[in-house]
């Protein structure tokens, strides 16, 4: 691997996870707000469609997420110093 591959990598990785962290923050205010209106009962139809047709075969991206987002605090503290 040459070193602009492996700057293009890590640029690309840095530019996903600062997206994966400010995309997340806005899925959290969305459901926040959903919870105060109300409005967080879906149709269990809906719940086991997407269980079937995108969680399944994803545990490790689904996984991945949740450690981002856990070790998001540590890795800004590590980053700011």
């Amino acid at each position: 691997m040459s070193l602009f591959t492996a700057v293009v990598v890590f640029v690309v990785g840095l530019l996903s996870g600062i997206v994966v962290r400010w995309v997340a923050g806005l899925a959290a205010a969305l459901a926040l707000v959903l919870v105060l209106l109300g409005a967080t009962t879906p149709d269990i139809g809906l719940i086991t469609f997407v269980m079937e047709q995108y969680y399944h075969g994803n545990e490790l991206l689904f996984l991945a997420g949740l450690l981002f987002g856990l070790d998001a605090e540590h890795t800004r503290d590590a980053v700011e110093g």
